[in-house]
């Protein structure tokens, strides 16, 4: 009950509201990734934002539950090595997890833990690092995202933003796709349009963008997708 609580406190909403509008737009997003990668499977799919406080991890943590309620196994990679969330919203440790993984410290064996949702899976960031960009460059990452394909049919990356640092750009070479979250009342254009190109710099392929705090009367839903 306490971990269905905090789910709720941070917005889980497919998870503890899955009749809701709101988790009806997060199953359409699903839908449209699904037809977004017709040529090539989104099975790694990175999710970031320009800046922060764009609703990245909650589009993140909605979407994964969303997967998760197809029947899919998932697993949220928490990513964000300087401001990770993860175990907070689903009561982890983090003791250890991707950093130390990542360094060598630790084995990928006993490090992912069960969120709570039916098959969805988390693996925390981990104790913060001094070279977060470095790590997630690592061939230990190739090694990573390689294991994880193979036990996983989707895998969800969450980043710092764009923007901030360079994590995300790094961290897109080894995704299938990158989905960007827009803040629609708070959110910038030229900000988008900067982090767009800033992943395209990289060969990051952005499959589409969600609008976040659409107001409803001018989109309906709150949250839209739209596929470049």
């Amino acid at each position: 009950m306490a971990k269905r609580q905090q789910r709720e406190h941070r917005r889980i909403i497919t998870d503890v509201n899955p009749m809701s509008p709101i988790s009806e737009a997060y199953r359409t997003l699903r839908t449209n990734l699904q037809y977004a990668g017709a040529d090539r499977e989104l099975q790694v799919l990175m999710v970031t934002s320009a800046s922060p406080k764009e609703g990245k991890s909650t589009t993140i943590l909605n979407l994964a539950a969303a997967y998760a309620q197809s029947e899919r196994k998932v697993i949220l990679v928490d990513a964000d090595l300087r401001k990770p969330t993860a175990h907070y919203t689903f009561g982890l440790s983090n003791r250890s997890g991707l950093s130390h993984l990542l360094s060598g410290q630790t084995q990928l064996d006993g490090l992912v833990q069960p969120s709570g949702i039916p098959g969805l899976d988390v693996l925390t960031a981990g104790p913060l690092p001094p070279n977060p960009s470095e790590l997630l460059g690592s061939a230990r990452m190739d090694s990573l995202l390689g294991k994880l394909r193979e036990q996983y049919d989707i895998v969800l990356i969450d980043t710092p933003p764009v923007l901030a640092v360079s994590d995300a750009q790094v961290a897109a070479a080894g995704c299938d796709g990158v989905l960007l979250v827009v803040n629609a009342r708070t959110g910038k254009r030229q900000y988008a349009l900067k982090a767009r190109n800033a992943l395209e710099f990289v060969k990051a392929k952005v499959v589409g963008v969600v609008l976040n705090e659409m107001p409803q009367r001018d989109a309906g839903p709150y949250y839209e997708y739209a596929e470049r």
